[in-house]
C-alpha cells in the first residue's frame, strides 16, 4: 500500500488486516479490517496519530509507507494517541525505538496506561481538552471523548483542514481497496452499511451514552472529513456517518427500527417445529424480520440485527433445567451490550423438566424487556401452541409497529 493525500500535508498511512483472526479475540471479520493511522507534515513539526499492532503485517505495511513520506528519525516530533486500544498502540515499543526524541501526547488517563501496557514513561505528556498544538501551518485541536469506548479516549481535530482523527469513532469492519467514501463500488458500498452497523453493536454500543455526548462536543465545530482508525474515510459526506452513529446510539434507549430478531435454537427439532407458526405471525403485520439461528450463527451477527430492531423473539429449549446453553451465550452477550427494553416473546420445549423460562426470566429482567408471553410446551408442540404462538407474534408485531 502507498499513503493516501486526505489535504496538503495530511496522509493516512493504513494496513489491511485479514480474516484468519477474530477481532478483539471475539468478533469475526469475515471482510477483514483496515488499521489506520495519519501524518501531519507542518512547517515546523510533524505528527504522527495513532499506531497499529503488529498483526498480520501491519507494522511493516506502515513502515514502508512511513519511509514514503520520508518520515524519519530527525523528523517526527509528536505521536498523538487517541486511544490505548492495542490494536492502535500493540507495536508502541517498537516504534518508539524508531523515533527516540519523539514526544508522546495523550490523556492524562492514557499516561498510566501506556506505563503498564509498554513500561514507557518518558516524553510522555497529557494534553487537556480545547488544548491546541502549533505545527507551523498547521493547528491540531484536542477534544476530551471519554468512553467512546475506554476512559482515556479523545479525538484530534486539525483546524485548517477541518479533518477529525476519530480513531474507534466512527468506524467499520471490512478492508477496502479504496481510501474514501466516494471510492467505494456499489457492493462495497452495501458491505460497509451492514460493516458499520455491526462494529457499532459489537463494539461501540455499551457506551451509546457517552456517543452521543461525545457527537454534542462537534456541534459547534465544522467538520469537513472524519478519518477514523477502522474503515474509510469520510470526504464526501462526513455528516452521514456522524448522523449515523448518532442514530445507532440511540437505538440503546430507542426509537429503534420497526423490525424485529428472531433468536432461536433447537436440539432435535422440537422448538425448531414451532419457529413457522412464530415467523409467520410476524410476517402477517408487514414487518421486517431478521431469523438468526444459534450457534450457528456467531453471536456478532445476531448482536447487529438485535441491536437496531424494536422487536426481539427467543425460542431455546430447555438443557438440563436451565436455558439451552448456546442461546445463555448469545443473551449474556446482549446484556453485556446494554440491550434494553425490546419488546419480547419466548417460546420453546423442554423433555423431562422445564426450568430455561425461569432462567430466561432473570435475563429479562435485568435487561428490562418488555415480554409479551412465552409458548412453552413438553415435547413437541401441540396445533394449540402453534395457534398461541402465532397469535402472541402477530400481537408483537403489530406492537412493534405502533411503537
Amino acid at each position: 500500500m502507498k499513503p493516501d493525500m486526505l489535504a496538503d500535508g495530511v496522509y493516512r498511512v493504513a494496513a489491511k488486516v485479514g480474516n484468519r483472526d477474530l477481532f478483539e479475540g471475539i468478533w469475526p471479520i469475515p471482510d477483514g479490517v483496515m488499521l489506520n493511522s495519519y501524518v501531519i507534515k507542518g512547517t515546523e513539526k510533524r505528527v504522527l496519530i495513532d499506531l497499529v499492532k503488529d498483526w498480520d503485517g501491519a507494522l511493516s505495511a506502515v513502515n514502508s509507507q512511513l519511509e514514503d513520506l520520508e518520515v524519519g528519525e530527525e523528523n517526527l516530533d509528536y505521536i498523538v494517541i487517541n486511544h490505548m486500544e492495542p490494536d492502535h498502540t500493540g507495536a508502541m515499543a517498537q516504534i518508539i525505538k524508531h523515533y527516540p526524541n519523539v514526544e508522546i501526547l495523550c490523556s492524562a488517563k492514557a499516561v498510566p496506561l501506556i506505563k503498564h501496557f509498554y513500561k514507557i514513561e518518558d516524553n510522555v505528556r497529557a494534553v487537556s481538552d480545547g488544548e491546541t498544538l502549533d505545527l507551523g501551518g498547521k493547528t491540531l485541536q484536542f477534544f476530551m471523548t471519554p468512553n467512546i469506548h475506554w476512559p482515556e479516549t479523545m479525538m484530534s481535530y486539525l483546524v485548517e483542514d477541518k479533518i477529525l482523527f476519530s480513531c474507534d469513532g466512527f468506524g467499520s469492519f471490512g478492508a477496502y481497496d479504496h481510501c474514501f467514501d466516494d471510492e467505494l463500488t456499489k457492493e462495497e458500498t452495501e458491505k460497509l452499511a451492514s460493516e458499520t452497523e455491526r462494529y457499532y453493536a459489537n463494539i461501540v454500543s455499551s457506551f451509546s451514552s457517552f456517543v452521543l455526548r461525545g457527537i454534542a462536543k462537534f456541534d459547534n465545530v465544522e467538520v469537513k472529513m472524519v478519518a477514523p482508525s477502522h474503515g474509510v474515510v469520510w470526504r464526501k459526506e462526513p455528516e452521514k456517518i456522524i448522523n449515523w452513529y448518532k442514530t445507532l446510539a440511540t437505538y440503546a434507549q430507542g426509537p429503534r427500527e420497526k423490525e424485529v430478531a428472531v433468536v432461536w435454537s433447537s436440539m432435535y427439532g422440537n422448538t425448531q417445529a414451532l419457529l413457522s407458526s412464530v415467523v409467520e405471525g410476524l410476517e402477517s403485520e408487514g414487518v421486517v424480520v431478521h431469523v438468526l439461528q444459534v450457534p450457528q450463527t456467531h453471536e456478532s451477527f445476531v448482536l447487529e440485527k438485535v441491536w437496531r430492531s424494536e422487536g426481539l423473539v427467543i425460542g431455546m429449549p430447555t438443557y438440563e433445567y436451565k436455558m439451552f446453553p448456546p442461546m445463555y451465550h448469545v443473551l449474556d452477550i446482549l446484556e453485556r451490550s446494554h440491550v434494553q427494553g425490546r419488546k419480547t416473546m419466548r417460546f420453546g420445549s423442554f423433555g423431562w423438566s422445564g426450568g430455561a423460562q425461569k432462567q430466561f426470566d432473570e435475563f429479562s429482567t435485568s435487561m428490562k424487556l418488555d415480554c409479551r408471553g412465552n409458548v412453552e410446551y413438553q415435547g413437541s408442540p401441540t396445533e394449540e401452541d402453534k395457534k398461541k404462538a402465532y397469535e402472541l407474534a402477530k400481537a408483537l408485531a403489530k406492537a412493534v409497529k405502533e411503537s
